[in-house]
């Protein structure tokens, strides 16, 4: 999490409620905080209720309207009873974040009933649930909405976990996280074919988070426009004080 102000578009989500799950940390606690400094009334939801309430807090603190809730996606009842927590609370849901998702770290021969289930209940039925459950909330209230599922490229790939991801890779979709040959440390693909790659995916747009660098940006940047995709640079840097 970085230090500098948010957020850095000028959406304005004044009077909307975002409900994002897995907020505890990484990328769930961001999709918070941007949503929140957007003007939106964020639901924060996971498992580990201090971190929420932590997380509450500084959303607070920093002028937004925040409510902790805690949420198992595995369990149906979880998930509705949060749901309607929020919207108690904030209001009707207008923003899903289906961010909440476990990896399998074992080879798909491998994984027990309990891993299986819990993977699949995460990543698939649970966010299944709960954008059925919101959609009928946005229906009832004649009100249009958004649903984000965040996805993996984990979804290419032969586990359990990617079978789970897969599905909800079926619809359109943008990788937020890559890396290209200029990555220090981590040099991965030329930028050509990842372009090449989003395209026939069909996704919209593409980031390039290379670490340590952003020498691939201009090469990036030329490469989707050539191909009609939305380019968003970024990087991976270290700060010392």
């Amino acid at each position: 999490m970085s230090d500098f102000p948010m957020p850095y578009v000028s959406t304005d989500l004044t009077g909307q409620v975002a409900f994002v799950t897995g907020t505890t940390s990484g990328l769930g606690r961001r999709f918070a905080k941007v949503l929140a400094a957007c003007g939106a009334k964020v639901a924060a939801t996971g498992r580990r209720v201090e971190r929420l309430e932590a997380l509450a807090e500084e959303i607070r603190a920093e002028g937004g309207v925040c409510e902790p809730i805690a949420i198992d996606m595995t369990s149906r009842d979880s998930i509705r009873g949060a749901l309607s927590q929020a919207r108690e609370k904030l209001g009707v849901v207008q923003i899903l974040v289906n961010n909440a998702g476990i990896p399998d770290a074992q080879r798909a021969v491998k994984m027990s009933d309990e891993l299986t289930d819990a993977v699949f209940n995460t990543n698939l039925v649970g966010p299944w649930v709960l954008s059925c459950e919101v959609a009928k909330g946005l229906i009832e209230a004649e009100l249009p909405g958004r649903i984000v599922n965040i996805a993996s490229v984990a979804a290419f790939n032969t586990t359990a976990h990617s079978a789970a991801t897969e599905a909800l890779a079926d619809v359109p979709f943008t990788h937020l996280h890559v890396h290209s040959q200029f990555s220090v440390l981590q040099a991965v693909s030329p930028v050509g074919e990842l372009v090449a790659a989003a395209k026939e995916m069909g996704m919209p747009a593409l980031a390039v988070t290379d670490h340590g660098n952003m020498m691939a940006a201009f090469q990036f940047v030329r490469a989707c426009n050539k191909e009609g995709i939305k380019p968003i640079v970024g990087a991976e840097l270290n700060v010392c004080k």
